[in-house]
């Protein structure tokens, strides 16, 4: 009799994530069925604008010179993939993109976490930096370029300068956002300032400092081509500078498609980040959409 209720009580142990797992199919199920949808959508509005594209281009209702076309595009896209060509500008590219994002976000983050334990310092550098973040970043180039040189070097500096002050900003304003209370209470249990940062100011900021590295990797692109545009021997930049001076504008659209394409890629990467170290908010996105369901 023991064994039958030892079993019995067994199975329904086992049954309740069975059950579980029953009842979160639908939702998966619901989930891949949109993101199909949108994908399908995305690909049928491409395709409908590239097809208008390239048959305005053809019945000549808008001059190829000008505006290029799919074709000639494609063309291209495929000479310079045999070439290499496309290959090694979009690794210099994203590399130099890469490299100054981690350092620029990185450093910045921790600085204005640091912040935190002076607000001596942090008044009296408060209007530098923001003097600093008002600053076009593409304006510090010339001379940053003049300092390292043509190469990657100075594109990863002119990156790491841009992303370091608004990963700073975002960190510091972070650390001000933070209740009082908590802070309190862990004085009051003798906490010292170190087991504070620990303990309460890193793990709230960091969402902010997520945030800010989706608005970084945006800048360290756009910091990165501009770099390469004022002075390169490779890289996207370089390449869309070069053949625009050649008028060649099915080349220049081979360089803007694929910057899009890296763009995406990056923010990817930022958004897989975010999911592994915050995955408590993509768990309350998912109960907000199932509950307006």
């Amino acid at each position: 009799m023991s064994n039958a209720s030892q079993r019995v009580n067994l199975n329904a142990a086992g049954a309740l994530p069975a059950a579980k797992r029953r009842r979160l199919k639908p939702h998966k199920v619901a989930s891949l069925k949109q993101w199909i949808t949108t994908m399908l959508w995305r690909f049928a509005i491409i395709g409908a604008v590239l097809a208008g594209w390239e048959t305005l281009v053809r019945l000549e209702a808008v001059n190829a010179f000008l505006l290029g076309s799919p074709s000639a595009i494609a063309k291209s896209a495929g000479a310079m993939l045999q070439s290499g060509q496309l290959l090694t500008d979009a690794y210099a590219t994203v590399k130099a993109t890469v490299i100054g994002f981690i350092i620029g976000s990185i450093a910045g983050s921790l600085a204005g976490l640091l912040l935190w334990f002076s607000k001596t310092v942090s008044r009296v550098i408060d209007p530098f930096v923001v003097a600093l973040n008002g600053v076009p970043k593409i304006a510090l180039a010339p001379m940053i370029i003049i300092w390292f040189g043509s190469g990657i070097f100075s594109k990863i500096v002119l990156a790491s300068v841009a992303t370091f002050i608004v990963a700073l900003l975002s960190a510091y304003q972070a650390t001000h956002q933070i209740d009082d209370s908590q802070v309190n209470l862990m004085k009051s249990f003798g906490a010292s300032k170190l087991q504070i940062f620990r303990k309460i100011i890193m793990p709230s900021s960091l969402p902010w400092i997520i945030s800010a590295f989706r608005i970084n990797i945006g800048l360290a692109l756009v910091s990165v081509v501009g770099g390469e545009f004022i002075s390169s021997d490779k890289g996207l930049g370089h390449m869309i500078f070069v053949e625009g001076n050649l008028f060649n504008l099915p080349a220049v659209w081979v360089g803007v498609f694929t910057l899009m394409l890296v763009a995406t890629f990056l923010y990817t990467c930022v958004s897989v980040l975010e999911k592994r170290l915050l995955p408590w908010n993509d768990n309350k996105q998912q109960t907000q959409k199932s509950a307006s369901v």
